[in-house]
């Protein structure tokens, strides 16, 4: 399945590349204006009107696989098998190692550990510097 996701995305790639070009190599419906006042440039590759039969149609058929791929990429997207938990934070919690809570401590939200296993350690006050002038 994984094999058949990545010859999608390829594909789904390569169509927006050639779309892409296709539609840069395209002139537009004024472009043949600007030939009529002496603009020389309404030669094209494939002909005066072969060009505009031939680009637009393979446009439309690169457009047609972009399409294609875009909706069996969301498809499959959508069907996969959700995992334990319905959002990345309770994946997150279960994947987590718990600790034994100490007893009559509350335990913090979403996790398995009490506040005093967080909370930082009470100074002795023989530890303490005196404060200077009091």
């Amino acid at each position: 399945m994984q094999v058949l996701m990545n010859v999608v995305v390829a594909l789904q790639i390569l169509a927006a590349l050639v779309m892409i070009g296709l539609v840069l190599i395209q002139h537009g419906k004024g472009a043949d204006m600007g030939a009529s006042f002496g603009s020389g440039a309404s030669g094209s590759l494939f002909g005066a009107t072969g060009s505009a039969n031939f680009l637009s149609r393979f446009t439309a058929v690169c457009a047609a696989v972009f399409f294609c791929c875009t909706l069996a990429l969301a498809y499959t997207a959508n069907t996969r098998t959700v995992t334990s938990g319905t959002s990345v934070l309770d994946r997150a919690g279960v994947a987590a190692p718990a600790s034994a809570p100490t007893a009559g401590a509350p335990l913090i939200p979403g996790t398995a550990r009490s506040a005093s296993d967080v909370a930082p350690a009470a100074v002795p006050a023989a530890s303490v510097p005196a404060i200077p002038g009091k």
